[in-house]
């Protein structure tokens, strides 16, 4: 009896731990889809233009981007505890104020902060993951859940995002985290054990700040492009300093003893083609979700709550489908669907080519599905190709390559097609050429994936 009781305890403590943890990732993907149809309240209030609103939706993921390399490292040295209970924490603050910012600067800055929460609590929360369910069938099916529960967070950010919008207005989606993050903050401290501490860990100072300066200048000239003059001194200066950083990361990374990037992970095709269609299929679902929802509100006149309720069908086959995907790449390896989820992808985005102001949305909802399913398609086959393909020893090194890869071209589909956007002549112009950039960085990524997915190991 007394076993019994004590499995039934165990069950339901590690049910609260994962709770605790899955909260975490929650946010930071709940974060990521829920501006996405507040941007034109946003606007409304402080104005600044498509370039006023690709800041507030970079900052977080520049900032997101630059530090996922560094912060495996950090929560090796401090703690992944630690590391988790201080991203949540600063997560927390940061949402909390950026209800009541007075100006559109204050709050890109306070989207920065809450990027620096966010990278804290990724790679901290896996390595708890890890050191909290050590069997790999545990593991797995712990895992399995984590990845259900970021499926739903995608899925529910429109919507729940437009509801607050139309209802509380745009301030009140910041609110949202505060509950959320003080739940994940108990949970944690109470059920969840620290990783052993590693005072030794070094970290790699230069490399982290020329990445970051990389990202940043380099969305600085996509962004502003328009506004300075593509061929002003500022923009051609801002693209040189990008390429310069970008040099010395590369020199910092191949000499330093403990690199952010250990570059010899690229000699494996898997690895090099991963981190670019990583990119790729970020930069078609973040520019897609940051145009979309201005074409829903300002050109159709829908509400927030609708706007957001239009974008469901992208959403929804992402809270279910990489299940499916998961037994599919145990099945027969990860090329085909890699291939099928790009080819999905490019033809959803293909068919809102077509989509004006007058057009049904029939259209539309049929583009988005294909666009949901080849995002569920991809991800999870990309993800186990990259892992499979390295030692067991560079797996956190492959998968916090591919994870800052994605998020910098979450950045670069904002910064590129915003800029598209901004430039042409009218929003539907400058919408259907977006749409058609996206295509074809699609459709390349679909040929990608079928010449050097799992071709070879090295």
């Amino acid at each position: 009896m007394m076993q019994i009781q004590s499995k039934s305890t165990s069950k339901r403590v590690n049910a609260l731990l994962l709770l605790g943890l899955s909260l975490g990732y929650f946010m930071v993907l709940l974060d990521m889809t829920v501006v996405s149809v507040a941007l034109p309240a946003i606007r409304a209030d402080f104005g600044g233009g498509i370039a006023g609103l690709q800041w507030v939706v970079n900052a977080y993921t520049i900032v997101f981007a630059g530090l996922l390399l560094s912060m495996g490292a950090i929560a090796d040295k401090l703690g992944a505890k630690r590391v988790y209970i201080g991203g949540l924490a600063l997560f927390l603050a940061a949402s909390a104020i950026s209800a009541v910012v007075p100006s559109l600067g204050a709050l890109i800055s306070l989207r920065a902060i809450l990027g620096v929460g966010g990278a804290a609590l990724l790679p901290a929360s896996l390595t708890l993951f890890a050191h909290t369910f050590p069997e790999p069938a545990q593991r797995a099916r712990a895992l399995g859940i984590w990845a259900a529960v970021t499926g739903i967070a995608m899925a529910a950010g429109p919507v729940i995002g437009g509801l607050l919008v139309d209802s509380l207005g745009w301030r009140s989606i910041f609110l949202l985290n505060v509950p959320l993050a003080v739940i994940s903050l108990i949970l944690t401290s109470q059920f969840v054990n620290e990783t052993n501490r590693n005072p030794q860990q070094s970290f790699d100072l230069a490399g982290q700040v020329s990445a970051i300066a990389a990202i940043v200048v380099l969305s600085f000239a996509l962004m502003e492009g328009e506004s300075y003059g593509w061929n002003s001194a500022i923009i051609l200066g801002a693209f040189s300093l990008a390429l310069l950083c970008a040099i010395v990361f590369l020199m910092v990374e191949a000499k330093g003893k403990t690199p952010l990037l250990p570059l010899q992970l690229f000699r494996n095709s898997t690895v090099s083609v991963g981190m670019i269609t990583g990119m790729a299929i970020n930069i078609g679902m973040s520019g897609i979700l940051f145009i979309l929802p201005l074409f829903f509100q300002q050109l159709r006149g829908l509400s927030a709550h609708m706007a957001g309720l239009a974008l469901l069908p992208m959403m929804i086959p992402m809270a279910f489908n990489p299940i499916f995907t998961g037994r599919i790449v145990g099945r027969i390896g990860a090329r085909i669907p890699m291939t099928i989820g790009f080819s999905l992808g490019a033809l959803g985005t293909l068919l809102q080519i077509w989509v004006d102001v007058n057009t049904s949305y029939a259209l539309t909802l049929i583009g988005l599905l294909l666009i949901g399913f080849g995002v569920s398609f991809t991800i999870p086959s990309l993800m186990t190709a990259v892992i499979s393909s390295v030692p067991k020893e560079q797996t956190g090194a492959a998968s916090g390559a591919l994870n800052s890869s994605r998020q910098l071209g979450a950045t670069l589909g904002v910064a590129i097609l915003g800029s598209i956007l901004s430039g042409s002549e009218s929003f539907i112009a400058g919408m259907h050429m977006s749409l058609v950039v996206t295509t074809a960085i699609l459709f390349g990524g679909s040929l990608l994936s079928f010449a050097f997915i799992g071709r070879t190991k090295g």
